[in-house]
């Protein structure tokens, strides 16, 4: 396999593996999940776009970790 396909593979598995994580909460609790998005559809659109620079951070922070 050339390293090119490697990559794409690599990214594949992450992807898979974030939809797996993103599947947990609503499927464990969906009644929580939902009243969670709910407050979070009334955040300021600043908000989100923090909250989700600092989870981009986090991610790549980790994964340079690992």
């Amino acid at each position: 396999m050339s390293g090119l396909q490697g990559i794409w593979l690599d990214v594949a598995r992450a992807l898979a593996l974030m939809l797996v994580f993103e599947g947990l909460l609503p499927f464990l609790a969906p009644a929580r999940w939902r009243e969670m998005m709910a407050r979070m559809a009334s955040f300021d659109d600043r908000v989100l776009r923090t909250i989700g620079l600092l989870s981009m951070i986090s991610g790549l922070v980790l994964l340079q970790m690992l």
